[in-house]
């Protein structure tokens, strides 16, 4: 009889393989001390309101110490959430991620005075504490940002009710993630060997690689047959997500949600844009690489199913998770021994929860704060794609770590909008070192087309994904109700305007978004094509040793938010303000595509 290859349950994952909390906190009693702790602090904080404006000392102090308080919940924040994802069908980690929620929420309510406390002093008097007083000087940059907020701060009444409702606003992402990752259940499938295997995110994933088409169409079927199932349920989770956006951009004075979610990088909404003009400029591009695939594939026929399978055929390349580790090092050797130190401490000190059991959060991320270890969660199958997900995240994490370890806290993160620039780097990179190790067609033909796919579901997808959110919240600023059926209407129309004639329009791709968790995220994937486009030249200028070009892109990692987004990028060497890096990605692709038609 054929073995059916079930997740292990989490308990049952080797110790080695599994991150390491207790870095953040020892075990339960800890946090509890740590929430214990914050009552006082919280308590004396709220005895300074309506004093920040009779000194800079007392401005000072009320900063200093609402900053601590922040750290102090993302610590407890982060914990739950890790110890939430790890399992998130274990009951007490879903009660602590609750209870920790409840306290930031809570929290935010009582301590959301400060901002408009601080923005309701006059311009001149702040401009006099902070000339006068140079311990404010390390904080000049975060009240300039806190300024720019000013035409969109509410009063300390109305920002303590909106804090205090933030849970609330989000139950429609905490559904998704529970219906998503946990309550879904997955059917039974057959991978290439003809082994039965349950099918689950990670998985699904592996099977749309296999180079037999019935493979690839049996998981894309099956997956789709579960989630279509629950589409109205995940259109209603959906659309409580965007009413969310739309009535917060609303309430505080902004044109439209998308204004709104760039401001908080203090991004103009041009960026966006151009990335949307410049992408369908370039639709061609992709239509010829579809088309490319049908031909070399020699299919009939090509689906959505079709798009993910190497067309080099099976990959000449493969990894155990400590092969990829021993390559991802040589890959990043080029970033210095400072960086390969780094990344050889998340290898040996259990920062990367590494393998899929029941109940684990689909995907990877890298996720820590200030004063933790940058963590991984990772679902590992040993193929080329997880090398460039392990790289990814690593880039992540470096970044994570060179920030927190080179500004204080007020600069300690980076905004979302260069977020992806340092994992896209590591891609590149990663991409560059397999092209120049290896002189085998084959290989460079796989590696060429893993470029090409990435482009694909990196740039290309990924706006598909931002016009899509943007229709949603526009939709629903006109009115117009977030059906199943409007949404899948609109989303398989945009799809096949995306892909072309060269590919069926299958009827389950217009149900995908029902299974994308970053439209929860409020306008964040569109950064994910900017950070590629950026990416790929400060990994060009690093790989072919442009003078003061690994430098510069150690300054940017080092630089957290002690800038504006724009001048950190700009001091890195591209100005993103520009569609020049967008137009010089898309003439890499282009080079590529020649190169690999070229060569097959």
């Amino acid at each position: 009889m054929t073995e059916i290859k079930q997740l292990p349950k989490r308990d049952e994952v080797p110790v080695e393989l599994t991150w390491d909390l207790t870095s953040i906190f020892e075990n339960k009693e800890a946090v509890d001390s740590a929430i214990a702790k914050l009552n006082p602090e919280i308590k004396t904080l709220l005895a300074q309101q309506g004093t920040l404006k009779d000194s800079s000392e007392n401005l000072l102090k009320v900063i200093q110490a609402e900053l601590k308080i922040q750290n102090q919940l993302e610590h407890l924040y982060v914990y739950a959430e890790l110890k939430n994802d790890q399992d998130t069908g274990n009951n007490v980690n879903q009660g602590l991620k609750d209870q920790i929620t409840g306290l930031v929420s809570k929290t935010s309510a009582q301590l959301a005075w400060i901002e408009p406390e601080i923005l309701a002093i006059p311009n001149e008097k702040l401009t006099e504490f902070q000339n006068s007083d140079p311990k404010l000087k390390p904080y000049e940059h975060f009240l300039a940002v806190l300024k720019l907020k000013k035409d969109h701060i509410l009063s300390a009444k109305e920002e303590a009710i909106l804090a205090g409702a933030s849970s609330i606003f989000d139950s429609s992402e905490k559904v998704f993630g529970i219906l998503d990752n946990s309550d879904l259940k997955f059917p039974f499938v057959k991978n290439d060997t003809g082994q039965t295997v349950q099918l689950s995110q990670g998985m699904y994933s592996t099977l749309l690689q296999s180079t037999d088409q019935a493979v690839r169409k049996q998981a894309f079927v099956q997956l789709y047959a579960v989630y279509e199932q629950f589409r109205n349920t995940f259109a209603a989770t959906l659309a409580g997500e965007v009413k969310v956006h739309n009535f917060n951009a609303q309430i505080r004075g902004f044109k439209d949600a998308r204004q709104a979610a760039m401001s908080e990088n203090t991004i103009p909404e041009s960026v966006y844009s151009n990335l949307v003009t410049e992408v369908n400029s370039h639709l061609d591009l992709l239509h010829r690489y579809v088309e490319l695939r049908k031909k070399i594939l020699n299919l009939k026929e090509m689906h959505m199913y079709d798009l993910y399978t190497p067309i080099t055929g099976k990959s000449p390349l493969s990894y155990t998770y400590q092969e990829a580790q021993k390559e991802a090092k040589q890959a990043l050797q080029i970033m210095g021994n400072d960086y390969v130190n780094h990344v050889d401490e998340a290898f040996n000190n259990r920062w990367i929860d590494v393998v899929e059991n029941q109940g684990k959060r689909s995907g990877a991320y890298s996720s820590g704060v200030y004063g933790t270890n940058p963590f991984m969660l990772l679902n590992w199958q040993d193929d080329l794609d997880n090398l460039f997900t392990l790289v990814h995240e690593m880039g992540h994490s470096m970044h994570t770590y060179y920030t927190t370890h080179n500004q204080p806290y007020q600069y300690g993160d980076y905004a979302i909008f260069v977020a992806e620039i340092a994992s896209t780097t590591n891609e590149n990179i990663l991409t560059s070192y397999l092209l120049n190790k290896y002189d085998d067609p084959q290989i460079r033909l796989y590696v060429l087309n893993h470029y090409l796919d990435d482009f694909k579901g990196t740039v290309y997808r990924q706006t598909q994904f931002a016009e899509f959110e943007q229709f949603i919240h526009a939709a629903d600023a006109k009115g117009e109700p977030l059906t199943a059926e409007m949404m899948s209407s609109y989303y398989g129309d945009l799809n096949h305007r995306y892909y072309g004639n060269a590919v069926i329009n299958d009827s389950q791709i217009k149900s995908e978004w029902t299974r994308i968790p970053h439209f929860y995220y409020n306008f964040y994937v569109y950064q994910y094509a900017t950070g590629f486009a950026a990416a790929s030249s400060l990994a060009n200028g690093v790989t072919q040793k442009k003078p003061n070009a690994l430098e510069n892109y150690l300054n940017y990692l080092k630089s957290g938010s002690s800038d504006f987004p724009l001048n950190v990028m700009k001091k890195a060497g591209v100005d993103m303000t520009k569609t020049d890096y967008l137009e010089d990605a898309f003439q890499v692709f282009e080079e590529r595509l020649n190169e690999f038609e070229n060569l097959v």
